[in-house]
């Protein structure tokens, strides 16, 4: 887990004394908020027209998204990295490559 990008986040938000605001419920709010910001630059539009006019503006809404990210697992004391084994260990479970492979449709385990 990079620290120094959490310490980086976490000292942002002291400076302005905003931790007082950041409840794990007001947080999971704000996630969704700006991961719909990001959802909304790529509306009505495919990759090819998106991604090159409006780059930048998917770096910065991906970057509030993230650090959204960073400041719950913080705040719950989770340790990012591991949390995301753990969730590649079940879908690993779920996903077996011989049902997986090649293959988006929905099956039951």
């Amino acid at each position: 887990m990079n620290k120094e990008i959490i310490n980086k986040i976490n000292e942002f938000r002291e400076d302005r004394n905003w931790k007082q605001f950041h409840n794990p419920k007001d947080l999971v709010i704000s996630l969704n908020l700006e991961a719909s910001e990001l959802l909304e630059v790529f509306q009505w539009s495919s990759n090819e027209e998106v991604i090159p006019s409006k780059f930048d503006k998917i770096k910065e809404e991906l970057a509030d998204v993230l650090i959204y990210s960073y400041m719950i697992a913080s705040d719950l004391d989770l340790d990012i990295d591991q949390i995301i084994e753990d969730k590649i260990k079940l879908n690993e479970l779920k996903y077996p490559i011989d049902k997986a492979f090649n293959n988006k449709s929905k099956y039951n385990m």
